[in-house]
């Protein structure tokens, strides 16, 4: 079982303001393990990483609120981003993974509990696809709570599983962009379908993640295009978040200052700055 890097310990003041009520809308919290163990059948083991950390990290940065995302190490026991949310007053909300015997009792706690979606992994290196049929059955039991569909793919799956996305009755966000890479370029059939993808006014995108994305490296700027396209063409309906601790990143770990630069020079326009860090995640997660 793999280990993964820990985060930079050292995040720069980003250069410019976030403004008032922004969201990280994709971080996650790791253990302590002590308290809340890893799944034993996980794909890796991430180092410790606690609320705590996380709090002091978003004052760093400016950042009032969060979006914990559940991860695969932790795999169904929620109980570290459960924990997390109710320490924040209000401040977190949360994407839980939930197995397909989940009752109607849990998932109703869960949404007491500030969750107000579920993620389903279909990358490769955390184990490929899920049931499809368990992924069915536990959509259709979302709308009567109003939650949404976190789904975490690979490039390669958004043309797999074009027609099953297309069929989803809920609100659906994708994960990092798609996981498409740049050096493929804008025209790539991955990032061409996503973008048809984004005319469904369900439809969802994070722009983080942008070390998942570029080719090249630090600092990352081959995926600012792909970021401003996904915001042309859906701009009231784009998250933004870090990924902090940012797991199993294989290349150049991230410094999250400058990942909100980045973010930063995606778009010089405040009002859409703000609509995107503050406006839409007041929409999907506080309404």
């Amino acid at each position: 079982m793999k280990s993964c890097k820990p985060p930079d310990p050292h995040p720069t003041t980003p250069r410019a303001a976030l403004p008032p009520g922004a969201c990280d809308a994709h971080c996650h919290v790791f253990g302590p393990a002590d308290r809340f163990p890893y799944a034993p059948e996980r794909s890796y083991t991430p180092p410790d990483a606690p609320v705590a950390a996380l709090r002091a990290l978003h004052a760093t940065l400016g950042v009032s609120r969060a979006v914990i995302v559940q991860a695969s190490c932790h795999g169904t026991d929620n109980r570290a981003m459960l924990d997390a949310i109710a320490s924040s007053d209000g401040a977190y909300r949360g994407i839980a993974i939930v197995g397909g015997n989940v009752t109607g009792a849990e998932l109703a706690a869960l949404d007491r509990g500030g969750v107000r979606g579920v993620r389903f992994n279909f990358v490769a290196h955390l184990g490929g696809a899920p049931d499809l049929e368990v992924f069915d059955r536990t959509l259709d039991r979302l709308d009567g709570l109003g939650w949404h569909v976190v789904l975490h793919l690979d490039a390669e799956d958004i043309l797999t599983y074009a027609d099953r996305i297309r069929r989803i009755r809920v609100p659906f966000v994708i994960d990092h962009m798609g996981r498409v890479k740049a050096a493929g370029g804008l025209d790539q059939k991955p990032f061409k379908m996503l973008l048809e993808l984004m005319r469904n006014p369900l439809a969802w995108v994070k722009v983080c993640g942008p070390e998942r994305v570029s080719s090249t490296g630090k600092p990352f700027d081959d995926a600012i295009p792909f970021a401003r396209r996904l915001l042309e063409a859906a701009p009231e309906r784009v998250l933004w978040g870090t990924d902090w601790p940012h797991p199993n990143i294989a290349g150049d770990m991230p410094n999250d200052g400058a990942l909100v630069d980045l973010f930063m020079r995606v778009s010089d326009d405040a009002g859409l700055r703000h609509r995107v860090l503050v406006d839409n995640p007041t929409r999907l997660y506080w309404s």
